[in-house]
């Protein structure tokens, strides 16, 4: 019996390396958001190019910014999620531990620090959101800029504490 608790901890040691589809596909959804992001920008321009009528770029340029910015935070949080996920699951990135010029946000030790990483771009993504709407909302009434207030007002507690929280563990370790 020993032989086959052996065997099976063997198979489910290895099926750890499920996980390199999830690193494949999030890396492949990151190109992607990329590419979209990137002619999110493009688009207002090359029609204004074509019509060259500026009030395209007037009016859709800071939207598709927005929106391009989005796309790209998004994009970044799977490539971040990629990489934690490959380095808790598979193996360790040698590269990004030799290079100096690496980043810290893109070496990850353990899953909490995977969890945090994330955490902050999901505060950026949002914050991003928020804005992306509130460009869109028509102000009515006193309520409507009392929400939009507490929103800014969450908005800015949220980037504080998820600052703070950084800042503190770096001075702790």
């Amino acid at each position: 019996m020993k032989w086959l608790e052996v065997l099976f901890e063997e198979f489910l040691w290895k099926s750890r390396l499920l996980v390199i589809i999830a690193v494949l596909s999030s890396l492949l959804a990151s190109l992607f958001l990329f590419i979209v992001g990137v002619y999110e920008i493009l688009y207002p321009v090359i029609k204004f190019l074509k019509t060259g009528d500026p009030t395209i770029v007037q009016k859709k340029m800071l939207a598709s910014v927005i929106a391009s910015l989005d796309l790209f935070l998004i994009a970044t949080f799977l490539i971040i999620f990629s990489l934690g996920l490959y380095e808790l699951f598979i193996s360790k990135i040698d590269p990004a531990e030799k290079d100096e010029r690496s980043s810290r946000i893109l070496i990850v030790r353990n899953l909490e620090d995977l969890k945090t990483k994330l955490g902050k771009i999901i505060i950026m993504v949002l914050s991003v959101y928020f804005f992306k709407q509130v460009m869109d909302f028509q102000f009515t009434n006193s309520y409507d800029f009392l929400f939009f207030g507490v929103g800014l007002v969450g908005i800015a507690v949220a980037l504080y504490l998820s600052h703070k929280e950084s800042h503190e563990s770096k001075h702790t370790h």
